[in-house]
């Protein structure tokens, strides 16, 4: 097997480029500012709506968002494509965060986070019929803060878990089990006020390097079968990385998987088999941090790919270039990775694919 080479996985820098080093104490506070500030919008009435988004973003904030919502420009935008079409079909919203850590990346300071808004499904959001029954959104965030507000966004809320959890299955089985991720088995994703830097870079460092493995591709060898890229995917330097009870927690459509033979067969067997041409960084990550035991990176777009088969989501090679938004957060505990949560714009995906999932609950 080859071994692990070193490269930049990050969008390439200017050579001027002021690479800022955040002091600790100031990522915590940044967290906990930014936490209550997206509190307050998720929480917000039609009076304090506005106040609220314009309390938390920059007059000229960007927002990378999910699939259908996409490309928002502008507190107009944030407030009528994003935040007041879920408040009118959530009423009772409310924020439940299970992780939230920061850093800085070549230029830009952090905050990002993973975790449910919770409410009664009153209203149609999407076009998708009500339910009037509880929905946990699942909702992956990263924020650029600039003086102590929002100058940008990546967010990803689980379309297809939306979807699931509303009554709908409009596509092909999910390989994993779908469930409520849940938080860090530390119990301390909110809480942990981390000092160390040299912890913090150990953490980015061993996810990077882990990553890094991936790029050995097995799927390309000239005798690969299937069952001979299973074998060397269990024997693959990513072995080294993971915890023997690690969980990968995929999003809607994958499925959550335990250890890594599980991973290997509800997820990364199938998706090397889809898409054995791929590059992980075409574009490379916008941001990789780490904070304490936990550290993320995230691509918009840094995968790129050809599908060119049907065992990842099941359907039958297009042979369309894909790209994908995808983020992933760690949590190195005993020495490895312990815990992987995955979002992925599945909806985005399938879209590529002209796989409409939003149209196709219409038709079933």
């Amino acid at each position: 097997m080859s071994k692990i080479e070193n490269f930049t996985t990050g969008i390439p820098m200017d050579s001027n480029t002021k690479i800022i080093k955040l002091d600790p104490q100031t990522n915590i506070l940044n967290k906990k500012k930014i936490r209550n500030l997206l509190k307050n919008i998720v929480e917000s009435n039609d009076q304090s709506l506005s106040e609220n988004i314009n309390n938390a973003y920059h007059e000229n904030a960007t927002i990378n968002a999910f699939h259908p919502i996409n490309d928002l420009e502008g507190i107009s935008d944030i407030t009528n494509k994003l935040w007041k079409p879920l408040l009118h079909s959530f009423p009772d919203l409310e924020r439940r965060d299970n992780l939230v850590i920061g850093g800085s990346f070549q230029d830009r300071v952090y905050v990002a986070t993973v975790g449910h808004l919770t409410g009664t499904y009153t209203n149609p959001w999407l076009n998708v019929p009500t339910s009037g029954k509880t929905i946990h959104l699942r909702i992956c965030e990263v924020h650029q803060i600039e003086k102590e507000k929002i100058i940008n966004s990546h967010i990803l809320i689980d379309i297809m878990d939306f979807i699931r959890q509303a009554g709908f299955w409009p596509v092909n089985p999910s390989l994993g089990i779908e469930e409520m991720w849940p938080g860090p088995i530390t119990g301390e994703g909110t809480t942990f006020e981390n000092l160390d830097l040299n912890l913090s870079v150990a953490s980015l460092d061993q996810g990077l390097t882990m990553q890094r493995s991936l790029n050995i591709k097995p799927e390309t060898d000239p005798e690969a079968t299937k069952d001979y890229v299973r074998e060397k995917l269990i024997d693959h330097p990513q072995k080294d990385y993971w915890h023997p009870k690690m969980m990968w927690y995929g999003p809607c459509g994958i499925g959550t998987a335990r250890g890594l033979k599980g991973f290997v067969e509800h997820h990364q067997l199938p998706f090397r088999l889809t898409f054995k041409e791929r590059d992980y960084w075409k574009i490379g990550h916008y941001i990789e941090i780490g904070d304490g035991n936990f550290s993320m990176t995230g691509g918009w777009h840094s995968i790129q790919c050809v599908h060119g088969s049907s065992d990842w989501l099941g359907y039958e090679a297009t042979k369309k270039i894909v790209t994908m938004r995808v983020m992933d957060f760690y949590l190195h505990h005993e020495g490895l990775i312990r815990e992987n949560w995955v979002p992925i714009d599945i909806a985005h995906i399938l879209y590529q694919l002209d796989v409409d999932v939003l149209n196709l609950i219409h038709k079933k």
